[in-house]
């Protein structure tokens, strides 16, 4: 095959792919940034209802997953602590001419301190959903565990 010939069909496949792309991103669904208290409703209120379905909860179990859900929404909240973008702080340990050591180490102090703070409240309230749920939907949520990919079992249909 002609020289030109060849870098033609690898232009054309290399506008076709980055077209591709640029409209994919132009059609994203997921938001940049925090996520809106309003949002966060929003989606908790639809893994609610979906594990709900799933596991054919009663109210009393629903009432446990729903502090379940707080629980970890207030451990989401204190992990983001003084960093909500942690892309804006990772850019700020490697802005100088030398990573910012003491930045990391205050950063990530943060996050542990959080994950002390806040870790025995996550796994009482799921220890108290978990232990709410009969044999049947135990076995249920075992085996998704076991079967999850990717997006996560919530999200199969």
């Amino acid at each position: 095959m002609k020289p030109w010939i060849k870098r033609s069909l690898f232009g054309v496949f290399g506008a076709t792919v980055l077209l591709g792309g640029m409209a994919a991103c132009a059609n994203n669904r997921f938001e940049h940034g925090p996520i809106s208290t309003e949002r966060m409703a929003q989606m908790r209120g639809k893994v609610i209802e979906r594990v709900s379905g799933k596991l054919d909860l009663t109210p009393a179990q629903q009432q446990k997953l729903g502090v379940l859900a707080d629980t970890l929404q207030a451990q989401r909240l204190a992990m983001m602590g003084s960093t909500p973008e942690p892309r804006t702080a990772m850019q700020a340990l490697i802005a100088g001419d030398k990573f910012d050591r003491s930045g990391a180490q205050a950063l990530l102090s943060e996050k542990t301190q959080a994950v002390n703070t806040g870790s025995p409240a996550v796994i009482a309230a799921l220890g108290d959903f978990y232990d709410s749920l009969n044999a049947t939907q135990q076995q249920q949520v075992r085996e998704m565990a076991q079967h999850r990919h990717g997006g996560g079992w919530f999200n199969r249909g």
